[in-house]
Formats: C-alpha cells, sequence, structure tokens
C-alpha cells in the first residue's frame, strides 16, 4: 500500500536491524485518515473471503481492524492481552511470547462471541517471527472458526513470520514488506498483489 509505504520511510524510525518505530503514526499517535485508508485496503483485498469477523489483539492493532471491520460491515473481535478478573467459563487461552518486549502473555478470546460459522480476517500490526498471529490463530481455531486470511500492515520480511504461516496454508496480505533494517535504515521489497 503506497501510503502506508510512504509514511513508513517518511517518518518511521529504525533503531537497529530488528526494531522499527511507528509511534507517530500507528502505535501511540494514530492517524485517522491513514487508519481508514488502511481498513479499506484490507476490505478491499478480503473482499472475496466471506469475512464475518475481524479480529486483532489489542493494542495496536485496534484502529487498523476497526477501520476494516467498518468497512467491511462486520464486527470486531479484540484479543485480550491479560485475563479479566470477571471472566465466563466460556473462554479460550493460549500463551505467546512477544518477539519486540521479550515477554510471554495470556491471549484470550471470549467463546460466546465466536462459532464455528465465522470466517474471520487477522488484522496485525506487525509481522516479525509471526508468533502473535499463531496465537490468535490458536484461539480461533479452539471456537472452531475459519481463518480466512491475515492481513498485517507491516512485515520484517528478514525474518521467518510469514513462512511460518504460510507453511500452515494461510493467505497473507502485507501492506509494507520490509526486506532489511538499520539504524536509520529502511528498505522495502517491491509491492505484492
Amino acid at each position: 500500500m503506497k501510503l502506508l509505504e510512504e509514511k513508513v520511510l517518511k517518518e518511521g524510525i529504525a533503531m537497529n536491524e530488528n526494531i522499527l518505530k511507528v509511534d507517530g503514526f500507528i502505535n501511540h499517535q494514530v492517524d485517522p485518515a491513514l487508519m481508514k485508508a488502511i481498513g479499506e485496503d484490507f476490505a478491499s483485498h478480503f473482499q472475496d473471503k466471506g469475512i464475518t469477523k475481524v479480529v486483532t489483539i489489542e493494542s495496536s492493532g485496534i484502529a487498523p481492524a476497526l477501520m476494516t471491520a467498518a468497512a467491511m460491515q462486520v464486527p470486531l473481535l479484540i484479543l485480550k492481552k491479560s485475563p479479566s478478573k470477571v471472566l465466563n467459563k466460556n473462554m479460550y487461552q493460549t500463551v505467546v511470547t512477544s518477539y519486540t518486549k521479550g515477554t510471554s502473555y495470556e491471549l484470550t478470546l471470549a467463546g460466546h462471541l465466536i462459532s464455528e460459522h465465522d470466517h474471520v480476517l487477522i488484522i496485525d500490526d506487525f509481522l516479525a517471527n509471526g508468533e502473535a498471529a499463531t496465537g490468535a490463530i490458536r484461539l480461533i481455531r479452539k471456537a472452531h472458526a475459519t481463518v480466512a486470511g491475515i492481513g498485517i500492515l507491516i512485515e520484517k520480511s528478514f525474518q521467518p513470520g510469514r513462512a511460518k504461516l504460510e507453511e500452515q496454508g494461510f493467505s497473507i496480505y502485507s501492506q509494507v514488506r520490509i526486506k532489511s533494517l538499520g539504524e536509520n535504515q529502511i528498505e522495502l521489497l517491491p509491492q505484492q498483489d
């Protein structure tokens, strides 16, 4: 997606060969016009997949996932990173390890909000090692729903996440694919279809 590529190149900050800061437009300060365009792009790309729900993990994925759900006119489900003290008995849970933070967290999904009839689109801000997406997939499978696709804002193509998910047969659409990072250097791969 050209607009997001331009933002990444202009405003993204490559800290080192693994970390890209996008806090000025995605995950601390959010650019609403950009999020709307991102949501419309995902909706267009996945329009023929029979999506009934959009799923994301709190918190950075919420804005683009909400705009995607709005463009598709379907509900948004937010997977929580910490279990609530008032959970009902119908909860799906799994443990996910964050590459960026180097910590693990428990991911939860309220079972009464999803069913075997749902065809889910997962939206996430980054794809690196694929751990967050894999955790989301585990929860969706526990609910016997179908993962119809995975939409990623920024993919670190030099890390194994895409290969890990494609080996499992998932359709992945990344709006920006990064070939390499270095201190103050960002190199992109060409746009995908």
